[in-house]
């Protein structure tokens, strides 16, 4: 794929290695504002690639460097996050200005970026996660529309094959959801909502109902 560089000063040593990719939207009203933010000195953030609607992909920071993109995080246990993963911005308004599906061309080319990157760094697919997964109580994005079940079938993220609608929805789900590598010093409800907007996209409530315990439970166990 033919990438654009166009080089943020935002960053510095990693310090780790890299073993996550992060996904992000731009949630900001073009583009061309957003690369603005993410090469402005004063602003002190950045992320690795920048993935347009129309498919085009700037680089503006080189992997081997750590970008500043995913701010006071969690995953896992680690909250350095920003050490250890690739940023990858994709151009949407977001939900402040208007979110909106991610058009064929732009996740075809999140596909074909996130393959290399997975591929360089052995990225195992369930630790491709999106920012309201790593900070469930400042953020939302990349959000509910966007197609993570694309990326678990090329590989490249991990999706439940079945969720069973008859089995007893567990009750441990603060349990649960750590095991998937959550916060577990976040607010519940906030936690369950970016849980909802990656695997239950249409009924974000913020509440573990059994639909999305199930779930939860679901997912979990492809972390054994």
């Amino acid at each position: 794929m033919r990438i654009t560089d166009r080089p943020s000063p935002n960053f510095d040593d990693r310090g780790a290695s890299v073993d996550m990719a992060i996904l992000h939207y731009t949630g900001m009203q073009t583009a061309e504002a957003a690369l603005d933010r993410l090469c402005d000195p004063v602003e002190k953030v950045s992320a690795h690639y920048v993935v347009e609607q129309d498919g085009g992909v700037w680089r503006l920071v080189a992997e081997e460097s750590r970008a500043w993109h995913a701010g006071v995080s969690h995953w896992a246990g680690a909250t350095d996050i920003n050490a250890r993963s690739i940023g990858i911005e994709i151009v949407n308004p977001g939900h402040e200005f208007g979110y909106q599906s991610f058009p064929e061309a732009q996740m075809a080319a999140v596909e074909e970026l996130l393959g290399g990157i997975v591929a360089r760094h052995d990225i195992a697919p369930a630790r491709v996660i999106g920012h309201s997964d790593v900070a469930p109580s400042r953020k939302q994005d990349p959000g509910e529309l966007f197609d993570w079940p694309r990326l678990a079938r090329a590989g490249f993220a991990i999706w439940p094959n079945k969720i069973p609608e008859t089995s007893p929805p567990p009750s441990d789900v603060p349990a649960l959801l750590a095991r998937i590598g959550y916060d577990p010093n976040a607010p519940l409800a906030d936690v369950v909502a970016a849980f909802q907007r990656r695997f239950v996209p249409d009924a974000v409530s913020g509440k573990p109902d059994d639909i999305t315990r199930r779930a939860i439970a679901a997912v979990a166990a492809l972390q054994s």
